[in-house]
C-alpha cells in the first residue's frame, strides 16, 4: 500500500487491463452476456453511496461514473463492458482525479472497491483468469 501512496504521489489516474502487473489491476471475467453484465453493473453502481452515474452508452458499453473523495476532489471513473463471446463478458475501469496533484493511491482503492462490489454481487459468475 505505500509503493500505491508513493506512485500516488505523482500519478493521478490508474487502470486496469488484461496484462497488469499487479493482479487486483487485471480485467474482470464474468460467465455472463453483455447485456445481463450490464444491467448487473449499472444496478450495483446505481445503489453505491458516494457514486453518481453520469453517462451511460450501452452500445459502446461505456458507464462514466463521478466520486468525490474523502479530501474532496473529484474522480472520474470509466468502466468498459466488453463481450468476449455471447455467454462471456469482461470490465476494465479506468479512474482519474480531477486536478494537478497526484491521489496519493485514491484511483487504485477506488478501482479496488468497485471490482469488490462486482465480484461479491457477481460471485457465481465469475471467471478465475
Amino acid at each position: 500500500m505505500l509503493k500505491r501512496t508513493l506512485i500516488g504521489l505523482l500519478r493521478s489516474h490508474e487502470t486496469t487491463g488484461e496484462k497488469a502487473k499487479d493482479p487486483a489491476l487485471r480485467t474482470r471475467h464474468y460467465k455472463l452476456s453483455k447485456d445481463k453484465l450490464w444491467e448487473e453493473v449499472t444496478t450495483i453502481l446505481k445503489k453505491l453511496s458516494g457514486y453518481k452515474v453520469l453517462h451511460e452508452v450501452k452500445n459502446v458499453g461505456e458507464i462514466v461514473v463521478e466520486k468525490r473523495t474523502m479530501s474532496g476532489r473529484k474522480q472520474d471513473i470509466t468502466l468498459t463492458l466488453f463481450g468476449i463471446n455471447p455467454l462471456e463478458s469482461a470490465v476494465d475501469i479506468y479512474s482519474a482525479s480531477r486536478g494537478s496533484l497526484g491521489d496519493l493511491g485514491s484511483n487504485y482503492r477506488t478501482i479496488l472497491e468497485i471490482y469488490r462490489h462486482l465480484d461479491k454481487r457477481l460471485a457465481p459468475y465469475k471467471k478465475n483468469n
